[in-house]
């Protein structure tokens, strides 16, 4: 058996195993029975521990290329019809935001565009201790159900970080979610009825526009300028239409990157308080904040800005715990719309993130990541530029670059990324119509690994046509 771990890329060395025992199956056309090394032999050739080779075969079984033989070990599976590789490997994000299926041939695939941080670059050590502690705690932690507001003790946590910001937020205007898109659900079916008509930036978060259509909610278009909304066109849309709500990344906006200057910023809140407009401020990548930067929430003395963050980008995209901040009268009608719609949140999933705020293991480990994406940001756009890509803009953090190249579509991009195992996401996937877009999103966090240097400077060079 030939493998190879590269402990350079920032795949994980799971995905790696997994990926190459699986390539090893078909190259060699091993028949349904044959015996795989045991999980200390392969851990002691591939000088990894054992859990790793543990969790690469259980994959492995999961996707139905192996079985588990209690005692025996882990042997090939008899193939059945319509089984193939890991979802997490053969399906990538479409241009209309749902799942396209790729030919088995693509099955290891780089996510250029993806929205999460490689695992390797996850607090595993810091939450694993969190997860230990809170189960040797107080059994209503495990089975309890959690407040409709959220645990009290999350929120006095949350509490003292967005004072940090200096955003004014008293644990009762906190209400707990299960991450920002949970949020945004409960803010729509309170604020909204089909019908209504509200603001979005394009580009920007596709699952903001598909949870409005499905809503029945109008949307109108701001186009998203390297200082924030185009104030032009917004002030002409609030005249003619008088939307309820303006929805808006403020920092680090996804896609793009961009992040609000402060004379829009300032001009954003004379408009909301002139038109009776509510602004729902996402602020999702805060704890990827690197310096000095404007928020609306910091600015509102009115509380017209609905505030929403989250933890599951930076600490886990399995740990879904996010929250919002709003008037006293709104927090309450949202924490009974959360208990009638799903009895509230995890307990559980509170106690964890709680403890992590508590004893600064958190902080702790967004401290590093930021300083990883800065560093992965600043050598991205300098090899993009080497390459002749253009750039949107240069983001002073985040972990996303919007960026093309002048000549190529998205067609042409697509076709050579996946010769160099690269999915990519496209623009259209960011735009409230689907539109096509020769832009692209990439995440600076895979932005080194080899598949996706060498994709950039192919397509960087002239088209051959």
């Amino acid at each position: 058996m030939h493998i190879t771990l590269d402990r350079h890329l920032s795949t994980p060395l799971v995905q790696q195993l997994s990926e190459q025992l699986l390539a090893w199956i078909e190259r060699q056309r091993l028949r349904p029975g044959t015996r795989l090394p045991s999980i200390r032999a392969l851990a002691r050739s591939q000088a990894v521990s054992a859990s790793c080779v543990i969790e690469a075969y259980d994959r492995l079984v999961a996707s139905g290329w192996l079985e588990a033989r209690h005692g025996a070990g882990f042997f090939v599976a008899e193939r059945k019809a319509g089984v193939q590789r890991d979802a997490g490997e053969s399906w990538g994000e479409a241009s209309d935001g749902r799942w396209r299926q790729f030919h088995e041939g693509h099955g290891d695939v780089l996510k250029l565009g993806c929205g999460w941080l490689p695992v390797a670059w996850r607090a595993e050590a810091e939450l694993a201790q969190a997860i230990r502690q809170v189960s040797r705690g107080a059994a209503e932690a495990l089975f309890d159900y959690c407040p409709p507001q959220g645990l009290a003790s999350l929120r006095l946590q949350l509490h003292k970080g967005l004072a940090r910001l200096d955003i004014c937020a008293e644990p009762e205007r906190i209400v707990t979610t299960q991450g920002a898109s949970h949020a945004l659900d409960l803010l729509v079916r309170t604020l909204l009825v089909p019908g209504d008509t509200v603001l979005v930036e394009r580009p920007g978060y596709y699952n903001l526009y598909n949870l409005l259509r499905l809503h029945g909610v109008r949307m109108l278009e701001v186009p998203r300028t390297a200082t924030g909304p185009d104030l032009a066109v917004l002030e002409q849309l609030l005249a003619e239409h008088r939307p309820r709500c303006l929805f808006i990344n403020s920092l680090y906006q996804n896609p793009t990157g961009t992040s609000l200057a402060p004379k829009v910023a300032y001009r954003l809140l004379e408009l909301a308080r002139e038109h009776d407009l509510r602004i729902i401020e996402d602020d999702l990548y805060a704890d990827f904040q690197e310096g000095p930067a404007t928020r609306l929430s910091t600015l509102d003395s009115e509380q017209r800005v609905i505030y929403l963050g989250s933890l599951s980008k930076t600490l886990s995209s399995s740990l879904r715990v996010g929250y919002l901040v709003a008037d006293s009268a709104l927090v309450a009608r949202l924490a009974e719309l959360k208990m009638i719609s799903g009895i509230g949140t995890s307990r559980f999933a509170e106690q964890v993130v709680g403890q992590m705020l508590a004893n600064g293991s958190y902080r702790k480990s967004v401290q590093r990541l930021r300083l990883r994406l800065a560093q992965h940001m600043a050598k991205l756009l300098g090899q993009l530029e080497a390459c002749g890509w253009e750039v949107f803009c240069e983001p002073f953090g985040g972990m996303f670059v919007w960026a093309r190249v002048p000549g190529r579509d998205f067609a042409e991009l697509d076709a050579l990324a996946l010769e160099h195992s690269v999915l990519l996401t496209p623009g259209s996937a960011f735009d409230p119509q689907g539109r096509a877009s020769d832009w692209l999103r990439i995440n600076v966090a895979y932005g080194q690994d080899v598949r996706a240097q060498a994709f950039f400077q192919h397509a960087g060079r002239p088209s051959a046509s």
